[in-house]
């Protein structure tokens, strides 16, 4: 399955997910073309288990880290910000996005599943601790709750300019989320620099 995954994420990544046939993954993964049925029953379900595999996995870790932790709201934040900032330099998660963002459009299916099991579950943590902060009174204000985008919208920069402008003007993608999670928490606790 792995094998299979990789060679699809692969080929999906260089000829686009409409242009890529499963005879293709196949033969990529050195498999026949009967064995992918096996696991997947359609191209659209190997998508979605290479999504859940590379994000929605380390998602899932960031979940049980969240709930399980008894620490303030602002360190949690900082924990998801880390999280994000690792995401984005990771060569298999990158690709994922890059395919969601760039097919995305053409196939609504891969929008929807992405946003269903991907950003929904990441807004809805971002939502909890900022819930958290709040309810603790760590927290004055709750625009981040209200748009959650605004926390996730560095990851999506930063993910982007890897793709496109990394060779012309590289990108510390931790040190811009460490800084924009600061910036945050500075508009969220009501304290200057």
């Amino acid at each position: 399955m792995r094998a299979i995954r990789a060679a699809a994420l692969d080929l999906f990544a260089q000829k686009g997910f409409s242009a890529t046939r499963l005879d293709d993954v196949a033969a990529a993964a050195g498999v026949a073309k009967g064995t992918i049925y096996l696991y997947f029953p359609s191209k659209q379900d190997l998508l979605e288990a290479i999504v859940a595999s590379t994000i929605g996995a380390t998602l899932t870790q960031v979940e049980q880290a969240i709930a399980a932790s008894p620490a303030p709201a602002s360190e949690l934040l900082r924990l998801m910000g880390r999280a994000m900032a690792l995401g984005v330099q990771d060569p298999e998660r990158r690709q994922v996005l890059h395919l969601v963002l760039s097919e995305g459009a053409r196939f609504p299916a891969i929008a929807q599943f992405y946003h269903r099991e991907i950003i929904s579950r990441g807004m809805s943590l971002i939502r909890a601790i900022i819930a958290k902060g709040l309810g603790s009174g760590e927290f004055i204000s709750d625009e981040p709750a209200r748009f959650p985008q605004l926390f996730i919208a560095p990851a999506l920069v930063a993910a982007i300019w890897s793709v496109v402008f990394a060779r012309i003007e590289p990108l510390d993608a931790n040190a811009m989320m460490e800084a924009h999670v600061e910036l945050l928490l500075r508009a969220l606790t009501g304290r200057t620099a």
